[in-house]
């Protein structure tokens, strides 16, 4: 499955630029900003290995996801000034990210642990969000999750695609779909801006 892997090299650039993008803004030095990045690219996949005792997890395994966050994130540093005018930079980069580690999460679980839909959406949601809910925290943010637009859900119903599809199409082409659906629903959220209410306390 070559393009699952060109995938997951995706994302790993992906979220590794909204990380380095955010450390950037926050003013941290070279080195947090870098730290920041390599946290959103590997963060949720580190954590779903650890829950389903993949021991070592697969970013200790692969050192090749870890230098090609490094390099995103030297590069993302070096040409700001260019990466940062794009529009909405941080929000597709994550969108990406987010599409691609929910379906590899969550195909990661159905290979190795079974086919128990709620540890496959968890663990699915987890690899998605957990890098990112860590590069918030670091950057000491509310994590994004918790307060803007449809995040989780988009991740949920990416791992929903797939558990559907799974046994009914070509296994890499469930994948595309989970994908997909959570990145579609990711920037439809953002573009209709789809929001959970919020209690509003009076002062």
């Amino acid at each position: 499955m070559l393009l699952i892997e060109i995938f997951v090299y995706l994302g790993i650039i992906a979220a590794g630029v909204s990380g380095v993008l955010i450390g950037i803004k926050k003013q941290l030095d070279l080195f947090g900003v870098i730290c920041l990045g390599v946290t959103a690219s590997l963060g949720g996949g580190i954590i779903r290995d650890l829950l389903i005792g993949n021991i070592p997890p697969v970013a200790f395994i692969k050192p090749s996801y870890f230098f090609v966050s490094l390099i995103a994130g030297l590069l993302t540093w070096c040409f700001y000034n260019k990466v940062s005018t794009i529009k909405n930079m941080i929000i597709v980069s994550d969108a990406i990210g987010l599409g691609v580690f929910t379906a590899v999460g969550s195909n990661t679980v159905m290979v190795y642990h079974g086919n128990d839909s709620f540890v496959i959406i968890a663990m699915g949601l987890i690899t998605g969000i957990g890098g990112g809910v860590l590069r918030d925290i670091f950057a000491k943010e509310i994590p994004y999750v918790f307060k803007k637009e449809i995040y989780a859900i988009a991740s949920i119903l990416g791992s929903v695609s797939l558990i559907f599809t799974y046994d009914k199409i070509p296994h890499p082409f469930a994948l595309y779909i989970c994908l997909f659906v959570t990145f579609t629903s990711r920037v439809l959220s953002v573009l209709l801006k789809l929001n959970f209410p919020v209690y509003k306390v009076e002062k």
